[in-house]
């Protein structure tokens, strides 16, 4: 992959932390092409020592200066890892000094702590709000009494993943209802929805992706043709417009994005875990 970026997640835990931040950074670089790796639980020498051999072979097959995105905390493991001649952000390191000056005490590294199972009443509500989503995915369950957010729109215009990010992240318990086509050849808002019109959000997509994504699941088939999607967009953005429901399209923006809009338009106010 000559020409491409090789850009590394290193982390002593799950990398989740380093991914998340190393792809936020990676955005604000459009005209450079990334290709990313995660390589999580670099707890050991032997570990730091197998990702340098792998970081140094893709640096030689591209040609090109790795980038490692750091969340390991022990030093000795990270002047391991520098090793590797690549350029090396660590994601701690700006923030530990002045956090260490103002609370006048030393850091105590912690190993993975960043996403371990420390409270388990929080994680209990993460499992919880995710079985919620599972259950009331799709509108397979429509009692919707326990629900923190409905997410309403037409089939594969995202409601599925932000439900479960919702869940995953937040302990929101986030339900979805697929318009149908009678519900939008009804042309009013569907009678099981009205008693939680506070909790709903509408998702819309642009119907030339919409025919897109569906055709990759039917391919095909009537309900992929883009006369289709651009019938139900229409008549779903129209409905969301007469009942004054919220609404956002997905075309152009992540899953994180629009889990963060929706619990911010809502008043949803849960810190991520």
């Amino acid at each position: 992959m000559e020409g491409v970026r090789p850009v590394f997640y290193v982390s002593d835990g799950t990398g989740i932390t380093a991914e998340t931040i190393g792809h936020s950074l990676l955005t604000q670089f459009s005209g450079t092409e990334f290709a990313t790796r995660r390589i999580a639980f670099v707890d050991s020498v032997e570990k730091a020592d197998a990702a340098v051999a792998e970081i140094r072979a893709a640096g030689v097959e591209t040609g090109l200066r790795p980038v490692v995105v750091n969340t390991v905390v022990d030093p000795d493991l990270n002047s391991l890892l520098a090793e590797s001649g690549a350029l090396m952000l660590d994601v701690f390191a700006p923030f530990i000094s002045p956090l260490e000056q103002e609370l006048q005490q030393k850091r105590h590294p912690r190993v993975g702590h960043a996403h371990g199972l420390v409270d388990f009443a929080a994680y209990e509500q993460r499992i919880n709000a995710t079985n919620y989503a599972l259950t009331h995915d799709d509108g397979m369950d429509v009692h919707y009494d326990d629900a923190d957010v409905i997410l309403v729109g037409v089939s594969r215009s995202g409601k599925t993943p932000t439900c479960l990010y919702m869940a995953l992240h937040y302990g929101v318990k986030a339900a979805n209802y697929p318009l149908t086509v009678e519900d939008l050849e009804g042309r009013e808002l569907p009678r099981r929805l009205r008693a939680h019109r506070r909790k709903l959000f509408g998702l819309t997509i642009d119907p030339e992706r919409l025919s897109q994504i569906r055709e990759e699941r039917r391919p095909n088939s009537r309900y992929a043709t883009l006369a289709t999607c651009r019938s139900e967009v229409v008549a779903a953005e129209a409905l969301f417009r007469q009942e004054n429901i919220p609404v956002l399209s997905t075309t152009h923006t992540s899953i994180e994005e629009i889990a963060g809009k929706v619990l911010a338009n809502l008043g949803i106010h849960r810190h991520m875990f």
